[in-house]
């Protein structure tokens, strides 16, 4: 299975890092979700559909939130989230409580994204599948196109107590710059 989804995700490769094939509007490259605003209280799922996780768990202690446009794709696998998997030890040194990685996929993909990447399971792999979270914090990327519906644009969120206290939204969802890890310690 391994081998097949690292098939698909190099063929996406070349689709995904080319921004012509994404609908963006460049001049809203700042989401309305801004520091200072409180997280809106969503359910999101983890490993299986009737494993809810809402967002209000973010309420206590600092928390970060990770938006991918897609599991197994590409950048978010090679070079976006591997970062936080590598660097746990360092966020939680920063006084990081979670790390949560959220996708517009569903339940079980994010599951198995979160066993390959992640084996130990330090970082919560989580599925908005109706994108009703991507929505409410207004980072929606439409890859209907190339993806079959609109996913999250790529970003990085420090939530404490619940209040957006750093944000970075990647211009380029192909790219992984300033939503890294190293990104997210900035913002700490």
């Amino acid at each position: 299975m391994r081998a097949q989804l690292l098939s698909h995700a190099r063929r996406l490769s070349s689709q995904l890092s080319s921004t012509r094939n994404f609908s963006i509007n460049r001049s809203a490259v700042m989401a309305p979700i801004k520091v200072g605003d409180s997280l809106p209280s969503v359910d999101l799922f983890e490993g299986n559909p009737g494993n809810k996780v809402n967002t209000g768990a973010f309420g206590k202690g600092k928390h970060v939130i990770v938006g991918i446009p897609g599991a197994f794709t590409p950048t978010c696998q090679n070079d976006h989230i591997p970062t936080f998997v590598s660097d746990f030890s360092k966020l939680k040194a920063k006084g990081v409580l979670t790390v949560n990685c959220v996708s517009v996929n569903d339940p079980f993909v994010m599951e198995a994204f979160g066993k390959v990447l992640d084996p130990s399971g330090n970082v919560r792999f989580l599925a908005d599948t109706t994108a009703e979270f991507t929505k409410a914090i207004d980072l929606e990327l439409d890859l209907t196109g190339l993806l079959g519906n609109v996913r999250c644009k790529r970003y990085a969120i420090v939530v404490e107590d619940g209040k957006v206290t750093g944000i970075n939204i990647e211009e380029d969802p192909g790219q992984a710059t300033c939503s890294k890890s190293s990104g997210v310690m900035e913002l700490l």
